[in-house]
Order: structure tokens, then C-alpha cells, then sequence
């Protein structure tokens, strides 16, 4: 019988008992709708975090201080006063691959304009931060170097801080406000970037010279952390090294001596969430497709159904000269057929609810050409797998037999 004729006759069966099929496939929908949609938020979730990630620069480098033990206990990073200043004048001055440097000392405290006030995180940097970290003035200007030398009092908000104490649509540049009650003069505010990848808002914050911040606001004589970029993006490690090299040495840092600092990149962030964001999304995926699963038990379980109610069919078929491969063939065919058709309406679904889950999250998801062809490749194995052996039994009836059965 060639294969023509097996689809014929199993797309009739299929359509004699139209409702028992769909409830049958109904369960491969399901299954693969559901592992489309969740790779799909997987894929959208990994790429939106990765582009958010990149527009701060894949160059970027930060070198913060390394965890502090005292007694075995961990006193962690902000206890560290290993960072110094003149570090960054020997990373400036030193390091061929580095472009920018710049320190930077965190403070938080409360700002006050009037009888507005907010909580925020205020950044001691340089001037070369923003161009660091691809931050753009929207109105205003940066602080220059002799604003920094002098430690003047003056800042550049973030959009969250504008609105929370000038309101949405504000321009504030040239007005005074009070930072942990120190009169500061706002010279510019940035552009608007909104959260991050982690769900950080990041505008909520004030960025200051780095000086007036150090001595004015935090009390300190070092810096919490260096910012810096590299020439370019193939450029990174080396200039991780060489950072390596001049703090270690800036230091005194024994060759058997662990280092005071901790250095990271951008990239090496991104291949970090790029790892977590993959484990999450298969095991999405594999959770999803346990319901495929529970769909191709209920495709065997129907076609176990099929053969007893079929039997004097079969019974008949060979009693004409109908071999046993092409009973196994028919139902087979069968199989497969309802899987099959089962993952491609499960595909539509799962595009669309991936797609509804995308714009409630506010999140485009990704539907990868690869994550169809791995539906229809497990859709056509659990036709093959689920139906072999109802199929087998079939081809395996005695003509006498099949034609006795009631």
C-alpha cells in the first residue's frame, strides 16, 4: 500500500470521530504551545537583559575592593578601604588599552527641594564617568575638572530624582537643592534609561564630583570602586591585565597574596546572565514539556482504543491480502498524523500566548526558528514512539481472530 493511500484512509478514520481526535491532539497543543511560549519568554528575557547590558558598553571594566575576612568572617566589600585615588591616577597614566578612567565614591542620603524630598543614591565621579558609562546630558552640562579639583557643590540628577522633586517635565538646571542638608547646585539631568535588566531604576541618582562627595558628603579619604573603559571590546582582557598588573603592584601584593580588589567586565557579566538566563529558560522548557509527555500518552491510549474497536477491519484487510507492515503502517500513519497536526496548531498558540505574556511583561518575546523545528521533531518522535506499539499489535492480530471478535 503506498503512502498516498495510508493517508487517505487515516485522515478518514480521523474525521469519523472528529471530537475524540481533537481531545487526543488537545494535549500535544497544549504541550507544545506551552514549550514554544516559555522559550520564547526565555529568549525575550535573555535578549532584552543583553541589550540593556550592551548600551552601557561592552568595554566597560569596573575593579571594586575584594571581600574583607576578619577571623574568618566576612566583613564584605564596602568595609574595604583598599581603593585609593591614586590608583586611578596609575591606571590613567599606565595602562595603553585603557580610553577613560574614573572614580567612584557612593553615598546615599536624602534630597530636599522645598517641601519635596527623596531617598537616592548620590555617585562621587569624574568627568569622563558618563562617557564611561554611555550616560548622555539632556539639558545642562557636565562638571569639569575644576569643578572637581575645587570639590564644588554642584550635581547632575537622574530623570526619578526630577520628577520626585520637581514633578514630570521639569527642567531644574540652575535651581539649588539640599543633599544630606548641603546646598548643591543642579547643572544638568540626564537622559532618561529606565530600569535595567534586573528591574534597577537607573535614574534614581545624583552624580557629583567625586571629590565633593568624598570629603563633603562621605567622610572618606578612599574611593569604592573604578570605572573604566577599554580602547575597544577585543581590547578588554588585555586591559583587565594590565589593571591586574599596576594594582598589584601599587599595592605591594606578594605573589602569594591574594588581591585586595575584585576586577570584572562588561562582557564577562553578560556571559555570566547569558548562563543564568539559559538554565532558566530550559528548565522552563523541560517543565513545559512534560505536558507533551502526558500528550503522547494520550495519543497511545487513543490508538489503543482505535485497534480493539477496529479489529474485524484489520481482520478483514487481511483476510484480502493485507499484510501485517501495512497495518503497522496505517495506524502509524495515524499516530503521527495527530501529533503532527497537534504540534502545528500548538505552535500558532504558543506564538500567540508568548506574544500576549510579551506585551503585559513589556517584553518582546523571541520565537526562534530553532525552537520550531525542535516542536515538530518531538512531535514527530512521540507519534512514532506512542503509536509503534498499538501499531505493532495490530499488525500482529490473526485474520481468524480479528474476523471472530464481537
Amino acid at each position: 500500500m503506498n503512502l498516498t493511500n495510508l493517508f487517505k484512509i487515516a485522515i478518514r478514520a480521523l474525521v469519523r470521530n472528529k471530537l475524540r481526535a481533537f481531545l487526543t491532539m488537545l494535549g500535544i497543543i497544549i504541550g507544545v504551545a506551552s514549550v514554544i511560549a516559555m522559550l520564547a519568554i526565555g529568549e525575550g528575557s535573555k535578549k532584552s537583559i543583553q541589550d540593556q547590558m550592551s548600551s552601557m558598553g561592552t568595554n566597560l571594566i569596573m575593579v571594586m575592593p575584594n571581600m574583607q575576612r576578619r577571623g574568618g568572617v566576612s566583613l564584605g566589600a564596602s568595609s574595604s578601604m583598599a581603593l585609593k585615588y591614586s590608583d586611578v591616577t596609575a591606571i590613567r597614566n599606565e595602562a595603553a588599552s585603557i580610553a577613560a578612567v574614573s572614580p567612584a565614591v557612593n553615598a546615599n542620603g536624602q534630597v530636599i527641594y522645598g517641601n519635596q524630598n527623596t531617598q537616592t543614591s548620590i555617585y562621587g565621579v569624574s568627568e569622563e564617568y558618563l562617557d564611561i558609562r554611555k550616560l548622555e546630558i539632556q539639558s545642562g552640562r557636565i562638571f569639569n575638572s575644576n569643578e572637581v579639583r575645587s570639590m564644588s557643590k554642584v550635581c547632575i540628577l537622574g530623570q526619578t530624582v526630577v520628577d520626585n522633586l520637581f514633578g514630570k517635565g521639569a527642567d531644574p538646571v540652575g535651581i539649588s537643592i539640599r543633599i544630606k542638608n548641603l546646598p548643591f547646585e543642579i547643572i544638568g539631568v540626564l537622559k532618561d534609561k529606565g530600569e535595567s535588566g534586573m528591574g534597577q531604576d537607573q535614574d534614581d541618582l545624583i552624580l557629583a564630583p567625586y571629590t565633593t562627595v568624598q570629603r563633603r558628603l562621605a567622610a572618606v579619604d578612599y574611593i569604592n570602586g573604578i570605572y573604566a573603559s577599554a580602547v575597544s571590546e577585543e581590547k578588554s582582557a588585555s586591559a583587565i591585565t594590565e589593571v591586574e598588573e599596576i594594582l598589584r603592584r601599587t599595592h605591594k601584593i606578594k605573589e602569594s597574596e591574594e588581591d585586595d580588589f575584585r576586577i570584572m567586565s562588561q562582557s564577562e557579566l553578560l556571559e555570566t546572565v547569558s548562563s543564568i538566563t539559559n538554565i532558566m529558560k530550559y528548565l522552563l522548557g523541560a517543565i513545559a514539556g512534560i505536558s507533551l509527555l502526558v500528550g503522547g500518552i494520550g495519543i497511545m491510549n487513543i490508538m489503543f482504543v482505535s485497534v480493539t474497536e477496529r479489529t474485524r477491519e484489520i481482520g478483514l484487510r487481511m483476510s484480502i491480502g493485507g499484510r501485517g507492515k501495512d497495518i503497522l503502517r496505517q495506524f502509524l500513519v495515524e499516530s503521527m498524523l495527530l501529533s503532527l497536526l497537534g504540534g502545528a496548531v500548538g505552535i500558532i498558540f504558543g506564538y500567540l500566548i508568548a506574544k500576549g505574556a510579551g506585551t503585559l511583561m513589556n517584553m518582546p518575546p523571541v520565537v526562534t526558528s530553532q525552537s520550531i523545528v525542535l516542536a515538530f521533531a518531538v512531535c514527530f518522535i512521540i507519534g512514532v514512539f506512542f503509536g509503534w506499539y498499538p501499531a505493532k499489535k495490530a499488525s500482529n492480530l490473526s485474520p481468524i481472530d480479528a474476523l471472530r471478535y464481537e
